[in-house]
């Protein structure tokens, strides 16, 4: 059975380009993103950083942890998304295993410039943005926060050298 490696953290942090560098570390291996299972929803959608959207996200996030708990079964699966650790337990029960979980939260300045500097991201709300890095900032940690201000294939090489370490495992 492969592993399950999580990397989240709020918009703009390099999740995506960390994480594919991640998956390329692997072989063989998968990558799960997110922002792909909130695509599936159509009509009823509650943009997810509100507080209403709380039943939504559950059942987004149940559905993603699922489906990387079965492609673990024969892959190591990277899962690219906003997971907030209060989320941690469901996704660690949907996926049947505990994983890794890699969270990228480099200063607050260097994230909002990001946001900003996006030109083919559909996410730019820099308020959204400072609001969603306070509460990574101050959640309970499942794992110390990864500062990613190197280039990401340098920080998917920490996190993969954190996962032969067992550092940044969780339970399940």
């Amino acid at each position: 059975m492969g592993e399950i490696i999580v990397v989240s953290g709020p918009p703009g942090v390099g999740k995506s380009t960390t994480a594919a560098a991640i998956a390329d570390s692997y072989d063989p291996s998968a990558l799960v993103r997110g922002d792909d299972f909130f695509g599936f929803l159509r009509s009823g959608r509650v943009e997810p950083w509100l507080a209403e959207a709380d039943e939504q996200n559950r059942a987004v996030i149940a559905a993603a942890a699922a489906a990387c708990g079965r492609l673990a079964e024969r892959y190591t699966v990277v899962y690219d998304g906003v997971l907030w650790p209060p989320y941690a337990a469901l996704f660690a029960a949907e996926a049947g295993a505990g994983f890794h979980y890699a969270l990228l939260l480099p200063p607050l300045e260097v994230t909002l410039e990001r946001v900003r500097a996006r030109t083919q991201h559909p996410f730019a709300d820099v308020a959204v943005a400072t609001d969603m890095w306070h509460s990574f900032e101050s959640a309970p940690r499942l794992a110390p926060p990864l500062n990613a201000l190197a280039a990401p294939y340098e920080v998917a090489a920490e996190v993969v050298r954190l996962v032969a370490a067992g550092t940044i495992r969780t339970g399940g």
